[in-house]
Formats: C-alpha cells, sequence, structure tokens
C-alpha cells in the first residue's frame, strides 16, 4: 500500500482549504493510485472506477473545507471514495436487477405468480434491504467497510485486510464488533 508523508499531506490540505488548486492537484497526484486501485478492486469494472474517482475528487474538492483535521485527509478520502463507491455499486446492481427482471418477465410472460413473488412481497422486502442497508451505514465506517466487503462483495478476510491496508485480525474485530452493533440496531 501507499506510504504517505501525512505532515505534507496535512500542508497541503490546508493549501487547498485556502483555495490553491495546485495544492488539491499535488493532492490528487498523491493519493489517486490508491484511490482507483480501490474503487476497482470494489465496482471490478475498469469504467465505473473511473466514474467513482471523479466523483470522490470533485466530492472532496467541494468539501475540503469541512475537514477540521489535515493530517486525516486519507482517511476522509477513503471514506468518501467507499461511500461513492457503494452508491455506484447499489445503482449498477439495481439496473442489471431491473433488466434481469425485464428479460425474465419477457420469458415468463404467460407464467402465474406465486405468492411470494407478489408486487406487495417484493417491495415489503425491498424496503427491508434498504433499512438494513441505512443500518449498516450508521455504522462506524472501519465496521461499515468491512461489513460490506464481506457480505455484499463477497470478499475474502485476506483481500479485505489488503484493500483496508489493515491485519486480518483487524479485520475480524471489525466485523465482530460490526456484527454485533447491527444485531443490537436491528433489535436481534
Amino acid at each position: 500500500m501507499a506510504s504517505y508523508d501525512y505532515q505534507y499531506l496535512a500542508h497541503l490540505v490546508r493549501r487547498a482549504q485556502a483555495g490553491s488548486s495546485d495544492a488539491f492537484a499535488e493532492l490528487y497526484v498523491a493519493t489517486y493510485q490508491q484511490q482507483y486501485a480501490f474503487s476497482y478492486r470494489y465496482l471490478q469494472d475498469e469504467f465505473l472506477a473511473q466514474d467513482a474517482i471523479q466523483e470522490t475528487y470533485i466530492l472532496a474538492l467541494k468539501n475540503i473545507t469541512t475537514l477540521c483535521d489535515p493530517l486525516v485527509f486519507v482517511s476522509w478520502l477513503n471514506q468518501i471514495n467507499m461511500r461513492v463507491c457503494f452508491a455506484m455499486y447499489q445503482k449498477e446492481r439495481k439496473h442489471n436487477a431491473e433488466l434481469d427482471r425485464y428479460e425474465q418477465s419477457q420469458l415468463d410472460h404467460s407464467k402465474n405468480r406465486g405468492e411470494n413473488e407478489s408486487p406487495e412481497f417484493l417491495v415489503m422486502k425491498k424496503d427491508e434491504q434498504e433499512y438494513v442497508i441505512n443500518q449498516i451505514l450508521a455504522l462506524p465506517f472501519s465496521e461499515s467497510q468491512a461489513i460490506f466487503l464481506r457480505y455484499y462483495r463477497n470478499m475474502k478476510v485476506g483481500d479485505i485486510a489488503r484493500m483496508m491496508d489493515i491485519s486480518q485480525s483487524s479485520v475480524k474485530r471489525y466485523l465482530t464488533n460490526g456484527r454485533k452493533m447491527l444485531a443490537q440496531r436491528l433489535g436481534k
């Protein structure tokens, strides 16, 4: 993983917060490779990853003045990137699911639907899934990221550790803590 000079990056952040576009450009150059690698691994699509990076840096530029501690710039940028990637993944997954449903409905046009596939059931199921996702997003960032990568992207613990630049035991701890917090939030 990338090794950063956090003091220098903090200096660049302060300059960017003061309006220096050159400082932000230097922050971009310093962090781009790691951010792109994360986006590509998460989205598994070169073009979506490029779109995610573009959106991540636009949001970072728009909101850099809200960053109180310039030393945490990389973590802050990681959070933005993860949320952008998650939103893009959800949108892409929804689009693909709608396309699959349309194609399936064309094939099964005359087939009667069972009770479990009624429109009411599907709406309730979708609402429940969105509620769970919102509860996961409300968890602390590390737990939220670990849970999404493990259970929504089906990544192995070792791959998550490399992506998050932490040890496998930390990933396991985040997963355990996240599951406990999620169970409390869901009342289970």
